[in-house]
């Protein structure tokens, strides 16, 4: 089960921290997301604290979780960027992220994407293939900068996680293959407009295992011995997204233990690590909360309908992934096995089939754990149905840190040609 430090039952009631979640239904509507500052900041203090005796750069994985008030948190630590878009640059420098302690990561960076980067001053690109390479040269040329990159490298490792996140494989779709890594680097230091600097490997999302890791830092360790001994001022290693977490019933080895993988394959090597955490910060920090709209009796099964859906959380729809779901309120403690659903006209709107819950009916409120990354983030408005608001609690105080749309907000933001 997942340990919900931040998100207690206080007379069998859930809170987030010190305020009751029944209070911000009442006064938000549901559903809506509710992250833990508190827990927020904690989970990157452990990286600080696994990593406080090397030379280290957290760069959180905006993709996670973009809201302003996440940067904002994240920012006032310490924390860097790990970007994949312009858009992202201007979140991470909205809430005060320096842009020396941003790295450039993604496969179709576009060129005005690489002038804006540039123009702002970048630590490093992380790049993924020759032509992106030859593409940041004629921009940084053009506009007499020098652009400092590190080449992500494919190591070609299973990191057992799902195919869907997995990034480190040959047949994957992100980095340079380590087989030409050092014809790539070669390359690179011919053009102009480039610095090369570092060596970046990131094997995928949610790795529960320390394995894969060690593999891939050992063969990029044994790439910047090479790369060194032919001439290049390798200086920076990016070593990817950091643990998973905690959804089922997973046990996540201690970061310390991995900062230890790091230093023990790599610190022989005196380089700067960039560490690019992004769920294992903000999954666990962050609920879905629900209401029951309907408990409805089918031939075989009973459905526990939700007003969240989805268009909210897609997670369990794309991925088929397992998120825990619990009742508000546990007063009644009786159980019952669910298929737990939401109102979107697709059959894959399903959150958990034959889920065991404190027995529901209409109207009890319902928390999707672990929600806090790759949740509202990767929200839309299908089926017109507007955004869920976000929340964030810290203590006994909790602000709206996004609105709930309109309808008349969402149909406005289209328009009709005057010819139709």
């Amino acid at each position: 089960m997942t340990i919900q430090n931040h998100f207690p039952y206080v007379n069998n009631k859930m809170f987030a921290e010190n305020v009751a979640l029944h209070d911000i239904a009442e006064q938000v509507g549901t559903p809506f997301y509710c992250y833990s500052n508190t827990a927020i900041a904690e989970n990157f203090q452990h990286y600080q604290q696994a990593f406080s005796d090397q030379e280290v750069l957290i760069c959180y994985a905006i993709k996670a979780n973009s809201n302003q008030a996440v940067l904002t948190t994240l920012a006032k630590l310490g924390s860097g960027a790990d970007v994949v878009s312009e858009g992202e640059i201007r979140r991470a420098r909205a809430a005060g992220i320096s842009a020396a302690k941003i790295v450039y990561s993604g496969v179709a960076k576009s060129a005005s994407e690489i002038e804006y980067a540039l123009s702002e001053g970048i630590f490093q690109f992380n790049v993924e293939s020759e032509p992106e390479l030859k593409l940041i040269s004629q921009i940084a040329t053009r506009l007499e900068k020098v652009a400092a990159i590190a080449f992500r490298i494919n190591p070609d490792v299973c990191a057992n996680t799902h195919e869907k996140i997995s990034t480190g494989k040959a047949e994957n779709k992100f980095g340079v293959p380590i087989s030409q890594a050092k014809i790539a680097y070669r390359r690179a230091a011919e053009l102009p407009g480039i610095k090369v600097q570092g060596v970046d490997v990131h094997i995928g999302s949610q790795l529960t295992e320390l394995a894969p890791f060690e593999e891939a830092y050992k063969r990029i360790a044994q790439l910047v011995t090479e790369l060194k001994e032919d001439g290049h001022d390798i200086q920076v290693i990016d070593i990817g997204g950091g643990l998973g977490i905690t959804y089922d019933n997973e046990v996540i080895p201690p970061k310390t233990h991995y900062a230890a993988i790091a230093k023990t394959q790599l610190g022989h090597l005196n380089c700067k690590i960039v560490i690019e955490p992004g769920r294992s910060l903000l999954g666990n920090a962050g609920i879905l909360v629900s209401r029951v709209v309907f408990v409805k009796t089918g031939e075989e099964r009973q459905f526990l309908i939700l007003d969240a859906g989805m268009n909210d959380l897609v997670r369990p729809s794309m991925y088929e992934a397992h998120h825990e779901i619990l009742a508000v309120n546990k007063a009644n403690a009786a159980m019952k096995t669910y298929d737990v659903v939401g109102p979107v006209c697709e059959t894959g709107d399903t959150f958990a089939k034959a889920r065991s819950v404190n027995i529901c009916q209409s109207g009890d409120l319902i928390a999707i754990m672990s929600s806090g990354a790759y949740g509202a983030v990767m929200a839309s408005t299908y089926n017109t149905r507007m955004l869920a608001p976000e929340v964030m609690v810290k203590d006994n105080e909790y602000a709206i840190i996004r609105h709930r749309p309109s309808y008349e907000e969402v149909i406005n933001a289209d328009a009709v040609p005057n010819w139709v």
